[in-house]
């Protein structure tokens, strides 16, 4: 899995993921109102992001153990998001069919940057990152027995998944409040549309247009092209180098596990 992991990709794609994710209904309003606050991206971006590259950390490299001393942690934040009877979509954060599919998006996502950055992968290689990439949903609250047997039953999983994305326009504002950044400060605020045009560039279409986001043959071309850019720059990095910040958040991880502190 090491081979596989980016931290510079990951940064880059991570905010198109969380769009896919949120664009199942009951996911998106999750998300969007969970009365969690000190989880909540809007109000604690840092802290939100500390919590969710340690998790993709813990699913892919962790042990067992590890694994589940993190799904317990997560476990306390997610019962507390329940809908009210007065909310437009009716969800539960601990619903294994939606844990399911931030799993099926997360995977998505992986498979995804990893050929845009350094092209496509055997069928080998493939078949053993789909088996391994079943931990995304199993560190969470989803059955081993819910992942599709296969990247055949995953596809059809998939297809029929994206024809139950909706984003209106609460999610909307909300999706674009956090790819355009202004739930940061300062100078990293003027970042915001360069991760517009690469969150954009790294939605499949049918999601772009369900945000409204705009997408030129000239832009597609800028993006393959810088995406082209950074695969051979990552692949002269030590390998060390390149799954920061993921290892050095799993020691951090292990770390507050020694000490009994907060693992999210």
């Amino acid at each position: 899995m090491r081979r596989h992991l980016s931290g510079i990709g990951a940064g880059l794609a991570g905010p198109a993921n969380v769009i896919m994710q949120l664009a199942r209904p009951g996911v998106g309003y999750g998300v969007m109102n969970s009365r969690v606050h000190d989880g909540s991206a809007m109000l604690h971006p840092v802290k939100r992001a500390r919590t969710t590259f340690t998790y993709i950390a813990v699913a892919m490299l962790g042990t067992e153990e590890e694994r589940t001393a993190y799904r317990r942690a997560v476990n306390g934040q997610h019962a507390q998001v329940v809908s009210t009877a007065e909310e437009p979509v009716q969800y539960r954060a601990m619903d294994p069919r939606l844990q399911t599919w931030v799993a099926a998006c997360l995977y998505y996502g992986t498979v995804d940057l990893i050929e845009r950055m350094h092209g496509p992968l055997s069928d080998a290689e493939a078949d053993a990152l789909y088996a391994h990439c079943a931990r995304f949903g199993t560190t969470l609250q989803m059955p081993a027995s819910a992942w599709p047997a296969d990247r055949t039953a995953f596809a059809a999983y998939w297809e029929e998944g994206v024809a139950e994305i909706s984003i209106d326009e609460p999610v909307r504002r909300y999706l674009m409040a956090l790819t355009s950044l202004e739930n940061l400060h300062g100078p990293l605020r003027r970042l915001g549309p360069f991760n517009l045009f690469v969150t954009t560039g790294f939605l499949p279409p049918v999601f772009r247009e369900a945000m409204g986001l705009p997408w030129s043959t000239a832009d597609q071309a800028r993006f393959d092209a810088l995406m082209a850019r950074l695969g051979r720059v990552e692949r002269r990095l030590p390998r060390a180098v390149k799954n920061l910040p993921f290892t050095a958040l799993l020691w951090d991880m292990r770390r507050r596990q020694r000490a009994g502190l907060p693992l999210v």
